[in-house]
C-alpha cells in the first residue's frame, strides 16, 4: 500500500513558516519541554498530594501543575499569540492558526509511584494538525525534538525508525485508556492478538514516550486508542520525521481529536491495521462500542 503522506509536511506547507521562524519555533518548544521536565525532576520522589481528577485512575498531582505552569511561562514569553491546549489547564484561544498542546507530565500514574518512565511533551499544531514537537524524558536524561525538514533527533543525535518488516520479528507498545473498565473496545482483545504474533508487547504507561522509543528504533510500532490530542501531537512528529508511519486505524490520516492511531516502521503498517481490522468484531460493529453495565464488567 502506498505510505500516507506525512501530517507534519502538510502542516509546515500549509502555515506557510520559513525555515528561521521554523527553527525559532522548535528552540521554544525545546526550551518549554526542558522546563517542564525540570520541575518535574524537582517532585519527583517528592510528592505531597495525588488526586483523581474525576475518571477512575486519572490521576494529578503538584508536579503536573507545577511543570505545566513553568511551560506555559515559556510559551506565553516567546508565542503569545498562539493558542494552546494544556492537559491540566485546558483551551486558551489564540490569534493564529497556530496552537501549542502541552502535556506537562505525560505518565502521571507512573510518576505518582516511582517509575521513572514519564516526560514533559510540547506539539506544536497547525489548524489542528500536527507541525512540530519536543520531548523531554528527564529520568533517562533524554531529550527528543523533531520538524520537518529538519529531522528527528535525541541528545543532538540523529534517530529513526527501525526496518523491522515482519510481525513476527517485531517488539510492539501499546497502551490502556481510563475507560477500559466499562467500554467493549478497551484494547484488550487487540493486545492478545498481537502478543501471540510478535516477540512481545511492552505496555510502560507513556503515549508519548512510547512513540519517541519507537522514532528512535527502539520499538517496532505502537497503537493505541483512548488517547487525546497533547498525548500524541509531539510524537506523532517524532516519528514521521523519523522515518516512520502514522496513519489511522484504517491506514488513513490521523486526526488528533479522534485520539487513536498507528505508528510504526514502514513494513509494520499492512501488518498492524490488518490485526487490528481482525480484532474490531470483538469491539462491536464499529470502534464507537457501548458502555458495559457494572455486572458485565
Amino acid at each position: 500500500m502506498s505510505q500516507p503522506t506525512r501530517c507534519s509536511d502538510l502542516s509546515l506547507r500549509d502555515s506557510g513558516l520559513d525555515p528561521e521562524g521554523l527553527q525559532r519555533l522548535v528552540a521554544v518548544a525545546r526550551e518549554a519541554a526542558g522546563a517542564g521536565a525540570e520541575r518535574l525532576m524537582h517532585h519527583f520522589g517528592h510528592l505531597e498530594s495525588i488526586r483523581e481528577k474525576g475518571r477512575a485512575g486519572d490521576l494529578v498531582t503538584e508536579a503536573d501543575e507545577a511543570a505545566e505552569a513553568a511551560v506555559l511561562a515559556v510559551l506565553q514569553r516567546h508565542t503569545p499569540e498562539f493558542g494552546v491546549l494544556a492537559e491540566e489547564s485546558g483551551w486558551k484561544q489564540g490569534q493564529s492558526d497556530l496552537a501549542w498542546c502541552v502535556d506537562p507530565l505525560d505518565g502521571t500514574t507512573n510518576f505518582a509511584h516511582g517509575f521513572p518512565f514519564f516526560a514533559s511533551s510540547i506539539g506544536l499544531t497547525w489548524q489542528g494538525r500536527p507541525l512540530l514537537g519536543a520531548l523531554a524524558v528527564p529520568a533517562l536524561q533524554q531529550h527528543f525534538w523533531a520538524a520537518p525538514g529538519l529531522g528527528a533527533w535525541c541528545n543532538d543525535q540523529p534517530i529513526q525508525v527501525s526496518d523491522c518488516q515482519e510481525l513476527g520479528s517485531s517488539l510492539l507498545v501499546t497502551g490502556f485508556a481510563y475507560d477500559r473498565h466499562t467500554r467493549l473496545d478497551n484494547n484488550y482483545a487487540e493486545f492478545a492478538y498481537f502478543t501471540h504474533r510478535t516477540r512481545g508487547v511492552r505496555r510502560p504507561g507513556a503515549a508519548a514516550v512510547d512513540l519517541a522509543f519507537v522514532a528512535a528504533g527502539r520499538l517496532d510500532g505502537y497503537w493505541e486508542r483512548g488517547l487525546s490530542p497533547w498525548d500524541l501531537a509531539a510524537g506523532v512528529v517524532l516519528v514521521e520525521q523519523a522515518g516512520g508511519v502514522v496513519c489511522a486505524y484504517d491506514g488513513g490520516p490521523i486526526d488528533l481529536a479522534e485520539g487513536r492511531l498507528i505508528a510504526c516502521a514502514p513494513g509494520l503498517t499492512e501488518p498492524l491495521i490488518a490485526g487490528l481490522a481482525a480484532c474490531s468484531p470483538l469491539a462491536g460493529s464499529s470502534y464507537g462500542a457501548p458502555e458495559l453495565d457494572q455486572a458485565g464488567a
